[in-house]
């Protein structure tokens, strides 16, 4: 089963696109890091997929096959955005109330257990709630509705260290008690990679990468070698990203080949999930060859781990 299935969708604002030709299969039972640059379409496409948006050209499907936004997809998917839709001047009791007379779906006991076990006083107005909290609360309604697909859009972008934290363990106990899907936009990468296992990013409105997080590390390498011998490897490989210091080398390559041994004189080490998103978002166009491809020699610094 799929829950999400994208049949080269565009959506386009004016005569400028925010997404084009985007086509995606994702598999269920999935936390899904939807990664990629400011304007790159991750907003949009969640969107979309919510029901919340409809593509200009192309088919979504969402949950094996429901039409994204009908009836029947609405009812299984459930999504937080960064500014989270809650009434500030209401308590955060009556936001329940409000958010169970808009669901025909709804776990009062759960909702109502979740704000007591995270300290969240009922009585208490939203908007006085701290960032976290609102944050907290906000999933705890879509967690109410028992959702088979959740999304977050940039749900930890206005959070300190503690809450994000918080927030993300919260969504893991949810995905390891319900069996949901998660699909979740965010920039803080640190915070996907160790919860993340299926990767999908988004450059100028156009899938580069898909694919799950253990097979797309298993496929780059670092590797560490002669840098009088670099462009002998370009030849072999798709080179990402080239960092040299004297007479030494490190490149993020590539292995298109699973049978591919690690050319003599070279070290390999593996790659981290930050390490590949960021050479692809410094060279997107690499996401597209089937190929080997130039060393890209306009970067100079290694990617941050």
């Amino acid at each position: 089963m799929n829950v999400v299935e994208c049949a080269r969708v565009g959506k386009r604002y004016g005569r400028a696109w925010a997404l084009r030709d985007c086509t995606l299969a994702i598999p269920d039972g999935h936390v899904v890091a939807l990664v990629g640059p400011n304007g790159a379409g991750k907003t949009t496409l969640l969107q979309i997929l919510v029901g919340l948006n409809a593509p200009t050209e192309g088919a979504v499907a969402v949950l094996d096959g429901e039409l994204a936004g009908s009836p029947a997809a609405l009812d299984g998917v459930a999504f937080v955005a960064q500014d989270a839709p809650l009434y500030k001047n209401l308590p955060a009791g009556d936001m329940l109330r409000v958010a169970r007379n808009l669901n025909w779906r709804w776990d009062q006991e759960r909702a109502a257990a979740r704000l007591a076990e995270l300290g969240i006083p009922l009585t208490k107005k939203v908007g006085s709630l701290s960032g976290g909290q609102q944050a907290q609360l906000a999933l705890t309604v879509a967690l109410a509705r028992r959702p088979a697909l959740l999304v977050l859009d940039e749900p930890l972008a206005r959070l300190d260290p503690l809450a994000r934290h918080d927030f993300m363990a919260s969504v893991m106990a949810a995905v390891a008690g319900d069996g949901m899907s998660v699909i979740m936009s965010s920039h803080v990468l640190a915070e996907l990679e160790p919860v993340a296992d299926y990767l999908v990013m988004l450059s100028a409105g156009r899938v580069q990468v898909a694919g799950e997080v253990d097979e797309l590390l298993a496929s780059h390498w670092v590797l560490t070698g002669p840098a009088a011998e670099t462009g002998k490897l370009a030849d072999q490989m798709c080179v990402l990203q080239c960092r040299q210091a004297d007479a030494q080398a490190h490149l993020l390559v590539r292995n298109t080949n699973p049978a591919e041994s690690v050319p003599p004189g070279w070290e390999p080490r593996t790659v981290t999930l930050q390490e590949l998103v960021l050479a692809y978002l410094r060279q997107p166009d690499a996401a597209a060859l089937s190929g080997p491809t130039r060393v890209s020699t306009d970067v100079t610094a290694e990617v941050q781990a």
